[in-house]
């Protein structure tokens, strides 16, 4: 049976194909936006469309970004010879908010997951090899601490050793199976100043 007219139960779906939205939690968001303001709702929706359309990879660094080079990667003050490789953008906001981190970063937007048929080619692996053909003195390797993560690890270690270039590890404190975007800051620190060569 149908609790919502046609329209309000279409916003109610759409919402809850969102991740991390519930079927309540879809609801509460589809009354909330509904209850809006018009020029509200116009506003959160042009704002969607107008990421969507401007956002894309930062050519340096493969974040996400709505200009050619990202800030941190247009940066004469960071460190352009060390290159901390993390799983997706929001790992590297958790180290930038640590704000101890001078280097520069390359995203892979993902890990190595055979069991997800996700290979060394459906990551932002080549374009870190790319990079690591300009001066670079150390990669730190800052995947998550899981299967896939320690796979990646793994694979990178091997693709950079025979350069010639520094590969390290961020140390235990990130606890096994964690996802850095939800670790503390200090934790985050810990893991980076403890980091172990591979």
């Amino acid at each position: 049976m149908e609790y919502y007219s046609e329209q309000i139960s279409k916003l109610i779906e759409e919402l809850g194909r969102l991740p991390g939205i519930g079927s309540k939690s879809a609801q509460r968001l589809a009354f909330y936006l509904i209850n809006q303001p018009m020029e509200s709702v116009q506003h959160l929706s042009d704002t969607i469309v107008n990421a969507r359309k401007n956002v894309r990879y930062c050519v340096e660094c493969c974040t996400l970004t709505d200009r050619e080079v990202c800030p941190i990667c247009a940066s004469a003050k960071r460190d352009h010879k060390t290159i901390m490789v993390v799983e997706n953008p929001r790992d590297l906001a958790a180290y930038e908010k640590t704000g101890q981190y001078k280097g520069v970063y390359h995203v892979l937007h993902g890990a190595i997951s055979p069991a997800l048929q996700i290979g060394p080619n459906d990551i932002k692996l080549k374009e870190l090899l790319v990079r690591l053909q300009k001066e670079v003195d150390e990669v730190i390797i800052a995947t998550n601490s899981n299967l896939e993560g320690e796979a990646t690890a793994a694979l990178i270690s091997q693709l950079v050793k025979p350069t010639g270039i520094r590969v390290s590890r961020i140390a235990n404190g990130v606890p096994v199976g964690g996802d850095l975007e939800y670790i503390d800051e200090v934790t985050l620190m810990r893991a980076l100043e403890g980091r172990v060569e591979l």
